[in-house]
């Protein structure tokens, strides 16, 4: 029996199905290695097959376009003409050739394929191409030879993310710079990585690094697989945005695009030989996504697997990408593409509503992912809770190390929409926070770019909204709205980041509370990029209450860091009592108690915890982020003994708990989890 109906003996009426799917499994990858003779790694090696490439004798083309009837090299070279020379021959299994002297093609050409198919004919960007550029006057995107002379070495050959616990800063490259323009790889890695790494962060998350035709899909409807976006500069500037970060510490997890791809015929990978299903599925009711207007993968297909797995290694190898987030799991899973789903029980995991074939797919990729290096990060963006996601392929899982706790983002907008302050209930907050698979690890986080985009509401602007722009200056007087804001911003962020039992997440900006939405250049704004940018001067400005919040999640994140392997401490609710607002719990020797409730404060609130000496160490009403200073952090509580508690080595804590504040205690007696 699998590892996963072990653990969950909920899951042995569906024993067949998940067995019948890790059976799938391991055939597909016993088809893949040629029975184990080769490795998955093996395999996985189309971009050094397919694509453009320099030789010592000159250069050779490879394209697989098997309903193609003739395949012509065009570019700056040949002044874009159809030359005999520049003619590819079919070879077997539909892959086309061309060779060429290595004198006729150079470094930074321009060029396309001009494919000819039964019945017509197009202009097509190379599927495997790894660098596409579009012209500044025309828009026109053509594939660009790519072979520097001097390409950039790696000076950290090594490097092993920390993820004791992973703590992420979701960034795009593109919109980290103030200026109304597109940001660059450079200024990314000048101005933006030291700030991550005084936050505390130990890992970004990149988005938008597949090239896209459309900047505003933030980097969803990719083009090109292997193309670093040409927006932001060149490949070797971003092997050295990589390398750096590595320098400081900082793992790069890579936003990686597989659920889907664009439409686009001149631009993508869309009837790149004429057919309509090449790499995409032959019915057009699976072919086509109707929520995202996007073409789906056929994941059955050996050639879509060797095209995506040649995919997740290039980035690992060539680039030193740390591992991926994988965009649209849930997506991929289902037919349905989980729209309109309720996933409320076990058997909606396992309806034959699922894509086994995607399904494969994923594990597969994870374990070549794991293959190619041990030390690599996988996160899965999905929403169904799929049992497994984040469990090893010999348990029976998908492969995953995380999946995102999408939940709680959900949670957290539902409750600052739809209940009063006074009805933030800590039994509703304890479960969303902690609900979870025991055996899964999850990646926590309040918002992500998801909630940021125009159209919906960063946390911070649906707490204070328009308040933000009249009443964030400490030269004037503030708001109950900015002052309600900014203590449950820190709380929200607090419990969230806190209860992690893998990793914590946040999307750059709102770490200190970025005031607007992000809305990419568009026809319905004028194409402009006024809030496709981070106005990092609000966070660094002293006379604004912005940095409040930033040097309140700088200290939340040292908090954490401070103890080894947090994310793997003991988690033990202490106390929740919905009357009174009060959520207390424990990991190891930290105490964190919350006041939800707006306007009742409680003196000498007691609380059972282990006995022991106490002190504050972090404190969200600390005046130094923005809160009234109500408590004397500087005291020390020690616990009231009880006859009834005391065998049990517990006593009661007497504390001053503010309305809509909270704290983190430490018990000087506690060196590890013996207490629970």
């Amino acid at each position: 029996m699998l590892d996963i109906i072990k653990n969950d003996p909920w899951l042995e009426p569906h024993a067949k199905a998940i067995e019948g799917r890790h059976a799938y499994y391991e055939k597909r990858l016993a088809d893949l290695t040629q029975g184990g003779k080769i490795s998955l790694s093996d395999f996985a090696t189309g971009h050094l097959y397919f694509g453009l490439h320099k030789t010592d004798e000159g250069w050779v083309f490879r394209e697989w376009a098997p309903r193609a009837t003739g395949i012509f090299l065009v570019g700056t070279f040949n002044q874009w003409q159809r030359l005999e020379s520049f003619r590819l021959k079919k070879m077997e299994n539909g892959i086309w050739e061309g060779k060429f002297p290595a004198d006729c093609i150079h470094h930074e050409d321009l060029y396309k394929l001009h494919v000819c198919w039964e019945g017509g004919f197009g202009e097509r960007i190379p599927a495997w191409c790894n660098r596409v550029v579009q012209d500044k006057d025309t828009y026109i995107f053509s594939a660009q030879v790519w072979e520097p002379e001097n390409k950039y070495r790696f000076k950290t050959a090594r490097f092993r993310p920390d993820t004791s616990p992973l703590l992420i800063y979701e960034a795009h490259v593109g919109m980290s710079t103030e200026e109304e323009r597109v940001g660059t790889y450079n200024e990314f890695r000048q101005n933006i990585l030291p700030r991550v790494k005084e936050n505390g962060y130990n890992a970004i998350q990149i988005m938008a690094i597949q090239e896209h035709p459309y900047y505003g899909s933030f980097g969803y409807h990719v083009s090109s697989f292997f193309a670093p976006s040409s927006r932001c500069g060149t490949p070797e500037e971003l092997r050295e945005l990589i390398d750096k970060a590595h320098e400081m510490g900082i793992a790069v997890i890579m936003d990686i695009v597989h659920s889907h791809a664009v439409k686009n015929e001149t631009e993508g990978i869309a009837r790149m030989d004429g057919s309509y299903d090449l790499y995409f599925h032959s019915n057009p009711e699976r072919r086509n996504h109707q929520a995202w207007d996007s073409l789906c993968f056929d994941y059955g297909k050996n050639e879509v697997l060797h095209f995506l797995l040649s995919n997740c290694k290039y980035w690992l190898e060539e680039f030193k990408f740390d591992g991926f987030r994988f965009d649209g799991v849930t997506s991929m899973i289902y037919l349905s593409h989980g729209l309109e789903e309720s996933f409320s029980n076990y058997s909606d995991y396992y309806n034959a509503g699922q894509d086994g074939d995607a399904i494969c797919y994923l594990t597969l990729a994870n374990k070549l992912i794991h293959e190619v290096n041990p030390h690599a990060i996988t996160i899965a963006e999905e929403v169904s809770g799929m049992p497994g996601l984040a469990m090893k392929p010999e348990e029976g899982g998908y492969g995953f190390d995380y999946r995102m706790a999408m939940n709680i983002p959900d949670f957290w907008i539902k409750t600052i929409k739809e209940k009063k302050d006074e009805e933030w209930h800590p039994s509703a907050i304890w479960w969303e926070t902690t609900n979870r698979r025991a055996d899964e690890k999850t990646i926590s986080y309040a918002e992500s770019h998801d909630q940021a985009l125009v159209g919906d509401k960063t946390i911070i602007f649906r707490l204070i909204d328009a308040d933000m722009y009249w009443f964030m200056s400490k030269l004037m007087n503030s708001s109950l709205t900015v002052d309600r804001g900014l203590a449950l911003h820190k709380m929200i962020r607090l419990v969230t980041a806190t209860t992690m039992n893998g990793g914590y997440l946040n999307f750059m900006g709102n770490e200190f509370g970025h005031p607007e939405w992000v809305d990419f250049p568009r026809e319905g704004n004028n194409w402009s990029y006024l809030y496709a940018r981070r106005q990092w001067h609000l966070a660094d400005d002293p006379n604004l209450k912005y940095h409040y919040l930033g040097d309140f999640d700088k200290a939340m994140i040292g908090l954490i860091r401070s103890v080894p392997d947090f994310q793997s401490t003991s988690l033990i609710k202490i106390w929740d009592k919905d009357d009174d607002n009060i959520l207390a719990y424990m990991r190891n020797e930290l105490l964190f108690v919350y006041n939800f409730h707006p306007q009742r404060s409680y003196c000498d609130y007691g609380i059972l915890v282990p006995q022991g000496e106490y002190e504050i160490i972090l404190d969200t009403d600390n005046p130094k982020f923005g809160g009234f200073g109500l408590n004397d952090d500087t005291l020390h509580h020690f616990t009231q003994y009880d006859p009834l508690y005391a065998p049990h080595d517990k006593g009661w804590l007497r504390l001053y708990l503010p309305a809509r504040t909270a704290i983190v205690m430490k018990n000087k007696n506690i060196r590890s989890a013996s207490y629970v």
